[in-house]
This record gives C-alpha cells, sequence and structure tokens, in this order.
C-alpha cells in the first residue's frame, strides 16, 4: 500500500521535473497567483480508503470560475477522479458510515440558496439534492446507521400583529435593532437564528429538532458568539440518538462582556437540549468547540477556550468518557498554544496541529496517560492544514494539505513515525514548474527587553547575493496570529517581491506560535511595543544579511498591520515609504464603529473614558503633527471591521498635514480585495509605491 502511493507520488514529482527543465525560471506575476489551483483540504472515508478534496480554479471574471470534488484512492497508485462536474461549486463535504455516499452543500440548477446534495459512488450517476429550504442548508452530517442526515439551517422568527413590518409604511426600508453585535465582519446581522433539522436519507419531512424549546427563544442564541450565527457543528452521538451541537445563550452580552459557547445535547426527534458544558447563561465562562467522538464512541473529545482576565488564552483538548460524561483529561500543547485541528483515528491517540515559528506542525497525545501533547517529529518548510485521520489496515492514516510560500497547497500523506509526507495530488505542479520562488529563510534575534523575536526572509526571484536589495517590512494582521510559511493569495511574499526586493515577516509579541505568555503580552501595549520589535528586527535582517540595503526600507500592513504602518507614520521616520490597508488610525473611533468591541476594550484596560490617558499614548491620531512619511492608503468601502471611518479621519489628518500620500477606496470590497480584477490592480498600486520610493 505504502509502496503504490510512493509509486504515484514519484511519478508527480517527475512529472514537475521534467516541466521545469523545458522553461527558464521567472518571477512569479498576479495571474500566475490568482489563476493558481486552490487544492482545499482532504476529507477521508471512515474506512481510510479514500479521500475527497475541493479543488477550485480562479478566474479574473466570476462566471468562469469553477470548484469541483476529486476523489482520491489512498490504496493504489492511479490519478485523483474528478466526481462533480456542475457549474456550481460544492463544500462541506460528509461520508456515511460505510463510505459509499457523500453529501455536500452546493447551488445548482434552480436552487435559490445553496442546498445538500447525495452522491452515490456506488452506483454513480448523478448527485440529488435532498433538502429544498428557503434559506438553504449547511453542515450535513450522516447518522451512525447512515439512514438519516443533520443539517442546518436559517429559520424566520415568528411575527406578530404588533411586529408587523408592513406597519412600517410602504417604501420603508430599515433595520430595527434593540441589542448588540449588530453586524459580523461586513454582514448585518438579521433576526434569523439557526435551527438543527433531521432529514431521512431515502425521503420524507426534516424535523426541526430545536423547534419550540426555550434555548431557541432566548436573546442571545446563536451558533458562535461573534459569527452570523449559522454554524452549529452538530455530531451525532454513538447511539444515533441524539446529536451533539455548540451555540452560544448570551451573544446580547458582546457589547459589555464576553460571551462563550457552550456543548449542548439535543434528542434526534427533539425537544429541549441539554447543557453539557458550563453552568448558566453568564458571560466569562469557557468555550467549547471542534467536538468530536472516538470511533468505539467511549470518548468526546473538544476543544476548551478557557476565559480569563486576558484576551488571549491558549486552548486545550478535554476527553469526557462517554455516556456518562465524566472528564478523564485535559490535553495542552506545549507552552499552552492553542490546539489546530484534531483527528481520532481509532489507536487511542489524538494527533493534532499547533503553531510553531511560522510552521503548523503535527502533535500527537495518548487520549487518557498524557497531559501536554508532543511534537510528532519537526519540520524546516511549509505547514500542514487540513488534518484528516483514520484507520486502514490496522494502521493509522493520516493526510493533511501541504504548503509553503514557494508551493501552493497539496494533498500529502503522513507517516508521523517517519516524520515524512508523501505527495498525493500534484494540481499545481504545471503552474508552477517555471517560477522561480526561493524558500522562506527564518532567523531569531533578542530585542532590548530580552525577548526571543522570530522573523522570516524572503529573497526576490533570480536572487544575486552579491546585489544589495531594498528591504520591505511587511507586518501581519490579527494581532493574535502569525506569519506562516504558506502560500498566501492576498499578501503573496514572492509577488510583492519580485526581482527586486527583499521582505522581512517579523512575528511582533502579540503574535501566536510562540507560546500563551508571549501572545499576550500585547495586552495593554498593543502598538508601541510590537512596532518596537518589527523595527529592532528590521535593523537585526540588516546587519546580518549583506544583500540588504539599509537606506531603502519601506514598511506595509492591513488590517492590524495596518494600524501598525499607521503607529510607523506617527512613531518613526525610518522608512522611505508606508501602505496602510484597513488600518485604524484612531483606536477610539475604531471601538465605536467596528462589529468587535468589547476585548479592544479589555486589550486597554477599561473604556476610553474611564482610562483616557492609556487610550490616548499609543492613539495614532494623536502624533497627526509628526506625520511626513508618504503613504498609501487603501480600504473596502464595504469594510465594517476596520470601518470607513478610520480611513477618512486619516486621509483627513493627511491632507491637514499636507504630507504625500495616496487614497485607494475600492466600492465594492469589504475587509480584503477579494475580486480578481481589483486584486490585480491592488497588486499594481503597490508595486509602483514600492519602485517610486525604494528603486532609485
Amino acid at each position: 500500500m505504502k509502496r503504490a502511493v510512493s509509486l504515484w507520488a514519484n511519478v508527480l514529482f517527475l512529472m514537475t521535473v521534467l516541466v521545469a527543465s523545458t522553461a527558464q525560471a521567472r518571477p512569479i506575476t498576479h495571474a500566475d497567483v490568482w489563476l493558481m489551483p486552490r487544492v482545499g483540504a482532504p476529507v477521508i472515508s471512515p474506512n481510510g480508503q479514500h479521500a475527497v478534496v475541493r479543488v477550485s480554479r480562479p478566474a479574473y471574471e466570476s462566471d468562469e470560475q469553477s470548484a469541483d470534488l476529486y476523489l482520491l484512492d489512498l490504496q493504489s497508485n492511479t490519478p485523483p477522479r474528478q466526481l462533480t462536474f456542475s457549474a456550481g461549486s460544492e463544500s462541506q463535504v460528509a461520508w456515511s458510515p460505510d463510505s459509499t455516499t457523500l453529501a455536500f452543500r452546493a447551488r445548482r440548477g434552480d436552487d435559490e440558496a445553496p442546498q445538500i446534495y447525495l452522491l452515490s459512488l456506488s452506483r454513480g450517476g448523478e448527485a440529488r439534492r435532498v433538502t429544498d429550504r428557503p434559506h438553504g442548508a449547511s453542515e450535513p452530517v450522516f447518522s451512525p446507521d447512515g439512514e438519516r442526515l443533520a443539517f442546518v439551517s436559517y429559520v424566520e422568527p415568528e411575527v406578530s400583529d404588533t411586529n408587523d413590518e408592513n406597519e412600517q409604511g410602504e417604501g420603508v426600508n430599515v433595520r430595527t435593532y434593540t441589542g448588540f453585535p449588530i453586524r459580523n465582519w461586513n454582514r448585518w446581522l438579521d433576526s434569523k437564528k439557526p435551527r438543527l433539522y433531521v432529514l431521512p436519507v431515502q425521503g420524507g419531512e426534516a424535523v426541526d429538532v430545536l423547534a419550540g424549546t426555550s434555548l431557541v427563544d432566548q436573546p442571545g442564541f446563536a451558533g458562535s458568539r461573534a459569527s452570523s450565527g449559522a454554524r452549529l457543528n452538530p455530531i451525532w452521538t454513538p447511539d444515533g440518538q441524539s446529536l451533539i451541537f455548540s451555540a452560544s445563550d448570551n451573544r446580547h452580552r458582546y457589547a459589555f462582556d464576553f460571551t462563550n459557547q457552550d456543548l449542548w445535547q439535543v434528542s434526534a426527534s427533539g425537544g429541549e437540549p441539554m447543557r453539557l458544558t458550563g453552568d448558566d447563561d453568564l458571560a466569562g465562562d469557557d468555550s467549547y468547540s471542534g467536538q468530536a467522538f472516538t470511533p468505539d464512541g467511549q470518548y468526546l473529545v473538544a476543544r476548551e477556550h478557557p476565559r480569563t482576565e486576558q484576551v488571549f488564552n491558549g486552548s486545550r483538548l478535554v476527553v469526557w468518557s462517554w455516556p456518562d460524561r465524566q472528564r478523564v483529561n485535559v490535553i495542552g500543547m506545549p507552552e499552552n498554544r492553542r490546539v489546530g485541528a484534531f483527528v481520532l483515528p481509532g489507536n487511542g491517540q489524538v494527533y493534532a496541529l499547533g503553531q510553531d515559528a511560522g510552521h503548523l506542525k503535527l502533535f500527537e497525545a495518548d487520549l487518557r496517560a498524557e497531559r501536554q501533547a508532543r511534537l510528532s517529529f519537526d519540520m524546516t518548510s511549509g505547514m500542514y492544514a487540513g488534518l484528516q485521520g483514520a484507520m486502514a489496515d490496522g494502521e493509522v492514516r493520516l493526510i493533511a494539505n501541504w504548503q509553503a510560500a514557494h508551493q501552493p497547497g497539496e494533498v500529502v500523506s503522513i507517516d508521523h513515525k517517519s516524520g515524512a509526507h508523501t505527495a498525493l495530488t500534484a494540481f499545481t505542479a504545471e503552474a508552477m514548474s517555471d517560477l522561480d520562488m526561493p524558500p522562506v529563510e527564518h532567523f531569531w534575534f533578542d530585542n532590548s527587553e530580552g525577548m526571543p523575536i522570530h522573523s522570516m526572509v524572503v529573497k526576490p526571484a533570480n536572487f544575486d547575493p552579491d546585489r544589495q536589495y531594498p528591504v520591505i517590512a511587511l507586518m501581519h494582521g490579527g494581532p493574535h496570529s502569525m506569519w506562516r510559511d504558506y502560500f498566501f493569495i492576498r499578501w503573496n511574499y514572492h509577488l510583492l517581491a519580485r526581482e527586486d526586493f527583499v521582505l522581512v515577516l517579523t512575528n511582533y509579541r502579540g503574535s501566536t506560535g510562540f507560546g500563551e505568555s508571549f501572545a499576550q503580552s500585547i495586552q495593554g501595549d498593543p502598538l508601541r511595543g510590537p512596532g518596537n520589535d518589527i523595527n529592532e528586527a528590521m535593523d537585526e535582517a540588516i546587519a546580518r544579511f549583506d544583500f540588504i540595503d539599509g537606506d531603502r526600507q519601506c514598511a506595509t500592513g492591513a488590517s492590524y498591520g495596518g494600524h501598525l504602518a499607521n503607529w510607523m507614520q506617527s512613531s518613526t521616520d525610518r522608512y522611505r515609504c508606508l501602505v496602510s490597508h484597513a488600518g485604524l488610525v484612531n483606536l477610539i473611533t475604531q471601538w465605536g464603529t467596528s462589529d468587535a468591541v468589547y476585548h479592544r476594550e479589555a486589550t486597554m484596560g477599561g473604556p476610553h473614558w474611564a482610562i483616557p490617558e492609556v487610550w490616548a499614548d499609543q492613539n495614532p491620531i494623536n502624533y497627526a503633527e509628526n506625520w511626513s512619511t508618504p503613504v498609501l492608503v487603501t480600504i473596502g468601502m464595504k469594510d465594517q471591521r476596520v470601518p470607513l471611518a478610520n480611513t477618512l479621519e486619516y486621509w483627513t489628518a493627511l491632507q491637514r498635514q499636507q504630507v504625500e500620500s495616496r487614497l485607494l477606496v475600492y466600492p465594492d470590497e469589504d475587509h480584503w480585495i477579494m475580486s480578481g480584477p481589483n486584486s490585480r490592480h491592488f497588486y499594481g498600486e503597490l508595486n509602483a509605491w514600492f519602485e517610486r520610493y525604494l528603486l532609485d
């Protein structure tokens, strides 16, 4: 079996080498980045013999894009087989227990909203639609016997005579709210609520198992504490008699308190859900997500997200015995980092992904015996995502999506014992064959406060070690995220570097992947500390790498990276130019107009009217008299996470201070530049801006 998979992987490798040998290496272009096939996370079958992966083929015109499902035979050396050929795209794949049928979400034909479809792999033929919900259906999951399907959909609340929309008057278009939140990212929330349904696979009426319950009537009920409320992440109990889902019942407190989500159990025939975690609807409790049963049904495992006075807290895995629900173990990650995707293949072990200095690595632990997960093997390049696992022929089979900055994602088979992975797909091989994309290089240093700081260096295409290159500080958003060694579309490292620039990507204090304490160190110091880390990393890179020209520096970032760009404008004149995308310039305006607010208050230590001096100290707008660095300012007009008001404040102050600047407002974009033509224009503006100030 392993030999067969290796043979297919060797064929893929040889194909790539042969294609590459016939072409001269060149820098990546926007078309290369945007049109690159995008290989999603695999979904492994329960018997471990197959996997399904979604492959998207983007285009600059939306009606020319496509996304289809492919079947991977994990037992043989055969290439992936395309399963769907529809004009619509498929997502949220679920396998039947006998590994013969797929359920997925798609919008086809005259569907007004995405519905659930079933596709038989044993009988073949076309997929058949099994739901017809007015607001669509999502999150399909088969019952243990394969005869029923659970899914999630929205429902409209009942409208009383005193709440009739017709009373607002003909032609009136208005949104009315009496609580919080009112938006999630760029979507204005409405009155629809998520519901959980159970449907017989062979046909029949779907049962709303939450209908008439007091839980869904609570003002704080939602599928997640900060989301639009659609996802409940349902799973079946091993006996098939009930379902477990995650939901919040206190989201209405989101403006003035931390909220949380708990695990709930409800009968598959309906009834009042039973709370499995937490005590009541008070905010501040731990949250739970990602629940899953071991294949033998003896244990329930979920991620536990502790709540403390800190905004950032590491997560861990909680193991309960089932069905008595006794907590038998808690498994943490090294340095109390957050637990990523995890799988329970059935050998008594749990395998999980965890962040570590620009990588996502594989960790493992015994479900009952170990209190801390251990690193399965180390890695020096790339990262895993979408981890999946099952038992096949008595052995653990692990697959995932692997990618690096110099290699877009492909599906791989992971041998956790030898510490190696083998390619199972090569969808991007032809597109990558003639591109020169040097792997990233990592370096560490201790900052002026003695904190170890990690950075990555990206070299340009056709790199010449004897040449001196201008340098760009690329600052990540979050702040509780990290720069990763991956193929990033919105800020593609090599597309920014081209043949002209070196990039320095610093994981400043507050970044994840370096332990809980490091991530928490940003609290009360949102901009100055991280800004100092970035500047000192630039100093270190200039001193360490002879090919960097320290006299030619620019800095750029988006979201929290945009906040930092505005802080650089306010605190230093070392950069020849700046780029700020979706960056706040006024902490108070951001707090008052964003869709997510309370954690900002907690980060500062209290509301701005209670401690105005704290909010003023690191508020970029307060230092406008010092601004002088030329800056390219960009924003999506539909952005609600960093609303347009901040950009307009920044632009007004820049013009008032007569700072050389350029403003780009994309009317159809939100927090990110997501359309192909706008992305191409955005990168063109970035490159022109850097050329102007760095290539003199």
